[in-house]
């Protein structure tokens, strides 16, 4: 089985771990070709947030051989928005699980997934959490109510409007008055 090398761009860092960037359209050849070559185990699925580039999701493949103590990491960008990765649950299985963890987490549509669905957040989870530009209260707040005795979704109350903290002291920029801050006397 041989690859196309013109859809991959590869980067070997140290012996025994290389970096490979790869297209969508070449993703699950690539997958494959790495597993008959002896990395037959998909360590972890996870997505990184570039939030300044055009497609903003990097999905990253860890590869491990137990054999030859090697690692591969192949890495696909997308945009979540308008495209879809190709799933690689039928070269690894576990790999059901970290892409729905990705899904989840950045909204990344895995096609052809046996089963994609919110597997940390709850179902009626709005966003994604690990998008650099999700809020960091979230939009809803979540508790159990004892008195309905049910989960209860309500809109989250800051307790403070936003404030712009001015990380200088009141001593700072004084310099003229030679004061110690150390709280020694000179």
């Amino acid at each position: 089985m041989a690859i196309d090398t013109s859809k991959v761009d590869a980067l070997i860092n140290a012996p025994g771990q290389c970096v490979i960037s790869s297209s969508l359209e070449s993703l699950v050849e690539l997958i494959s070709y790495l597993s008959s070559c002896g990395f037959e185990q998909l360590v972890d699925i996870f997505g990184i947030d570039y939030l300044e580039r055009e497609k903003r999701i990097e999905v990253v493949y860890l590869l491990l051989d137990l054999k030859n103590n090697r690692r591969c990491c192949v890495k696909v960008c997308v945009d979540p928005v308008s495209e879809k990765v190709p799933t690689c649950c039928g070269i690894f299985s576990v790999a059901n699980w970290f892409e729905r963890e990705v899904y989840d987490m950045y909204g990344v549509v895995f096609e052809s997934h046996p089963d994609l669905r919110r597997i940390l957040t709850d179902y009626g989870f709005e966003g994604f959490p690990m998008l650099k530009d999700f809020p960091l209260t979230g939009y809803k707040e979540v508790r159990y109510d004892l008195e309905s005795k049910e989960v209860v979704y309500e809109k989250v109350d800051l307790s403070q409007d936003y404030r712009s903290f001015d990380s200088l002291t009141p001593w700072e920029g004084a310099g003229h008055l030679n004061l110690p801050l150390d709280g020694k006397k000179e």
